[in-house]
This record gives structure tokens, C-alpha cells and sequence, in this order.
């Protein structure tokens, strides 16, 4: 009689978004970057402290800069076939602001956020 291996539950990779947005402000600059969860590599960033960005902006820390990283970031996901990411926000951190138009532009971008 051959016993049967038993059968598995579906991988828990299978359920996680796989790419994550995360925001950093500081008191001079704004990062982002989308995170691939699985293997803990960074898909795509941007950052208002790049030399091409910087010498653009006349404020690297405001909301209109935040704007601005946000859509280069989208235009970054785009061209790395990255169609959908999902937003994580620390707790203190409000949709409302500089995180409002980061998320904003990359929508903008045409990227999904999940």
C-alpha cells in the first residue's frame, strides 16, 4: 500500500504584496523606495538629495519636492514592469502632506497601489 505525501498549504510568499513603498522625510530631504519583500532587495528609489534632483529644486524638503520624487518614482517603476505596489505607513505618519503627494504622483505615474 503507498501512502499518499501529504498535502501542503500554500506557500505564505503566494499572499504578500510583494513590492512595498516606503517614505522617509528628513529636515532636508525626501527619500522613497519600493522594497521587494521576498528577497529584501530595493526595486526602485528616489531621493531629493541625487545631484541631478537636487540642482532642480530650489527646497529639497517641501511638498512641491515631494512631488516631484514621487513622480520620478513612478516613472522608475515603470520602466523596471514593477504595474502595482503596495504603501506602508509607520504609525505616526498621516495621509496628508508631503506622504499625500508622494502617493499622489505615483498614482499619477500610472503605477497601481494596492
Amino acid at each position: 500500500m503507498v501512502i499518499p505525501p501529504p498535502v501542503r498549504p500554500p506557500r505564505i510568499i503566494e499572499f504578500l504584496k510583494p513590492y512595498v513603498l516606503k517614505m522617509h522625510f528628513t529636515n532636508k530631504f525626501v527619500h522613497a523606495q519600493v522594497v521587494h519583500t521576498p528577497t529584501a532587495t530595493v526595486a526602485a528609489s528616489a531621493s531629493s538629495q541625487e545631484k541631478g534632483l537636487r540642482s532642480t529644486m530650489e527646497i529639497t524638503r517641501d511638498v512641491a519636492a515631494a512631488a516631484k520624487i514621487g513622480k520620478i518614482l513612478g516613472e522608475r517603476l515603470l520602466m523596471k514592469n514593477i504595474p502595482a505596489v503596495s504603501v506602508f505607513l509607520k504609525r505616526e505618519q498621516k495621509y496628508h502632506g508631503k506622504i499625500k503627494a508622494v502617493i499622489d504622483n505615483v498614482r499619477g505615474a500610472g503605477v497601481k497601489l494596492l
